[in-house]
Parts: structure tokens; C-alpha cells; sequence
């Protein structure tokens, strides 16, 4: 086979130089890479440089470092916004309480209300006589009505006269059915007999 020539490189150029004043690949030293026979064929290898090199290296690491305290600093500040967040939730139902507890006081305020906190502990007004209403077991039985708060009811829209005269002539044109009389007597039955 015929020997193909082939041009040197500039690194392999005698004295290293590609121009006036400038050093070639060889470095400003004089030294050359190493060269290495490969296949026989007389074809200098050129060493390669490692894929990492001391630089990259240093880049990682400064990386790594920077994950690493960001991500302990984002799970600091989850955690702070997490507790400020139960903070402010415990402000709004303690505020809400205050609310209730205001809105308590107001009512206390109210001669009605105090009237029928003292009734329900069976207090009564000078003059007037309690009676206590049992059931079939001697227990006494508990009032189902209570006041309600003033702040609480809806403000009635007050009605035309003329409405309500008209309501009264369909009453009188309609008259509701009757219904049984209250037994006058606490053993008396509906129908008269005992």
C-alpha cells in the first residue's frame, strides 16, 4: 500500500511555532503532549483530558452547596408561613369570640333578657306566683320559648292598611275550621269524659 503523506499538525511542527511571537499548542514551556504509537501505524495519539475536570468539579460542588441551602431555606419558610397561617386562624376565631362574647353583653343589657334569666332559675316579680308545670313523671317541664337576640331578627317590611283590611274580609269570607277545645281539667280527656 502506498504511504499517504499527510501535513503535520502545528503542535507537531518543529519548535512549536504557527506564527511570529506565538507559541503554538505546545505551550509556552516548549513540551509537547505525549505522543503514543497507536495500531503501529506511526500515528501520534493525542491524550485526552478527562471529562471532569478540576473545574467542573469545583462547579458541582458550589451547586450542590447552593441546593442544599436553598432547600433548607425554602422549607424554613414553608414552615414559618404554615405557623403564620395557623397564628392567623387562631386570631379569627378569638375575635369571633370577643364577637359572641360582645354581643352576650349587649343582651344583658336588655331588661326583657335579665327578666327571663332570673324566671328560668325561678325567680319571680313582686306580686305574681310561680307555678311549675309537671309532666306525667313529676319533672317539671322546660319552656320552649326563648328570647332571641335583637341584632339577630330580621326587620319586618311594614304593610299597607288596606292589605291587611283586605286579608281580614277574606278571613271573614273563609273562617278556619274549628278545632277541639283545651281540656279544662289536667285529667279531663278531649272528648268530656274522665
Amino acid at each position: 500500500m502506498p504511504e499517504s503523506r499527510r501535513t503535520p499538525s502545528r503542535a507537531q511542527r518543529p519548535g512549536g511555532r504557527t506564527g511570529p511571537g506565538r507559541v503554538g499548542s505546545a505551550g509556552r514551556g516548549g513540551v509537547r503532549p505525549a505522543t503514543a504509537d497507536t495500531h503501529g501505524a506511526g500515528i501520534p495519539a493525542v491524550r485526552r483530558r478527562p471529562r471532569l475536570t478540576g473545574r467542573a468539579t469545583v462547579l458541582v460542588l458550589v451547586l450542590a452547596l447552593l441546593t442544599i441551602s436553598y432547600a433548607s431555606s425554602m422549607r424554613a419558610y414553608l414552615d414559618q408561613r404554615s405557623h403564620i397561617d395557623d397564628l392567623k386562624s387562631q386570631i379569627a376565631l378569638r375575635q369571633a369570640r370577643i364577637g359572641d362574647l360582645e354581643r352576650e353583653k349587649r343582651r344583658w343589657e336588655d331588661p326583657a333578657y335579665v327578666r327571663q334569666q332570673a324566671r328560668e332559675l325561678n325567680y319571680v316579680m313582686p306580686g305574681e306566683t310561680a307555678y311549675v308545670v309537671l309532666d306525667e313523671d313529676g319533672k317539671p317541664l322546660d319552656s320552649e320559648a326563648e328570647l332571641s337576640d335583637p341584632s339577630t331578627v330580621a326587620p319586618q317590611a311594614p304593610t299597607a292598611w288596606w292589605s291587611t283590611a283586605w286579608r281580614s274580609v277574606e278571613l271573614a269570607g273563609h273562617p278556619p275550621k274549628r278545632e277541639a277545645p283545651p281540656a279544662s281539667k289536667i285529667d279531663e280527656k278531649i272528648d268530656g269524659t274522665e
